[in-house]
């Protein structure tokens, strides 16, 4: 993995304030946050192997997060669910009318991150098609945004409430939104392996600044032996190593330093669906439940809720219409 780079920049109190989360239905929503300032990073794509640079920048209230490659003349691309082009071991986002050039991958971890940091608006530059896999968590993307640091704006959050149960299935797998049954986002997850070092686990959270750092940010993307050949044969994993992903064979963990936490695998998965549901452009306050749930199921299950307007409520300031295109010279 390549070192960051922060610049000049010192960490402050303000780096490190806690998000504030809606505390009851009904109550007033909270401001939208972005950036105090700009940061950037270095690192290897998970699949394409390119030394990529990442920088994340303010942008204005009811922007959203922006995705702009910098090496495509600033094209710029919305990190919304409808632009999600491609959901096989990562979430891309891209526009298909552009052809496949205009597309940038793997960006869960980092959106998971935005997420947990409560930061709503951003611009970020990348001068390749990947987000850098850094450590194959979320915690490297949290020091950046920590030593950015968060600035008020004065447009309200927006929050989507769920109202009635949405469910996608494919096979035994399957992901749901449900009604809230306490404030904002709870999710429960279970995921089932053949590999003995995985087997069946699972987790459930309500998820909020605190508890993403405590439970969360550190837990790591992973892979089956058996698996790295296929991977590279489809042109996929390029830049995986032991350094940015776990690696299972069967009962044994491959990674000289072992896992994180016992059921890091589980909660990677949660990170996932974080980063995942943030392409709604809302905070959601449901209760979301998965069973082998992956990028595919948790697109799939925000495409089918936005199309069934009777089974959400948004609160709040809805976000403007995304831009896309070259960014203005």
């Amino acid at each position: 993995m390549d070192g960051m780079s922060i610049g000049p920049l010192e960490m402050t109190d303000s780096c490190l304030s806690e998000t504030v989360l809606p505390t009851r239905k009904g109550a007033a929503d909270p401001c939208q946050h972005t950036l105090r300032r700009s940061i950037c990073g270095i690192g290897i794509g998970l699949h394409t192997g390119q030394r990529i640079s990442l920088s994340l920048s303010p942008a204005p209230a009811d922007t959203g997060i922006i995705f702009r490659r910098t090496d495509l003349d600033g094209y710029m691309i919305p990190a919304t669910y409808d632009h999600v082009i491609d959901t096989r071991l990562s979430t891309v986002i891209g526009i298909p009318a552009q052809g496949a050039a205009v597309r940038v991958a793997t960006i869960e971890h980092l959106m998971a991150a935005l997420s947990g940091c409560g930061i709503d608006n951003a611009y970020v530059d990348l001068d390749g098609p990947e987000v850098p896999v850094f450590d194959g968590s979320a915690s490297e993307f949290m020091f950046l945004l920590d030593c950015a640091g968060r600035a008020p704006q004065t447009a309200t959050r927006p929050t989507l409430e769920i109202l009635r149960t949405v469910r996608v299935e494919d096979g035994d797998a399957f992901a749901e939104l449900r009604p809230p049954t306490t404030d904002g986002l709870n999710i429960s997850m279970s995921i089932e392996f053949a590999a003995q070092a995985i087997g069946r686990q699972i987790f459930s959270a309500q998820v909020s600044a605190s508890s993403f750092r405590r439970d969360l940010e550190n837990c790591r993307t992973f892979t089956l032996r058996q698996e790295i050949d296929a991977l590279h044969a489809a042109g996929l994993a390029r830049g995986g190593s032991l350094e940015n992903a776990i690696v299972v064979d069967d009962d044994r963990i491959l990674n000289p330093t072992g896992l994180r936490r016992p059921d890091e695998f589980v909660r990677h998965k949660v990170v996932d669906v974080i980063g995942d549901l943030y392409l709604c452009g809302a905070i959601i306050h449901g209760d979301f439940h998965g069973h082998k749930s992956g990028h595919t199921l948790n697109n799939r299950l925000l495409r089918t809720l936005m199309a069934n307007p009777s089974a959400w409520r948004l609160h709040g300031h809805a976000p403007r219409k995304r831009q896309i295109g070259r960014a203005a010279a």
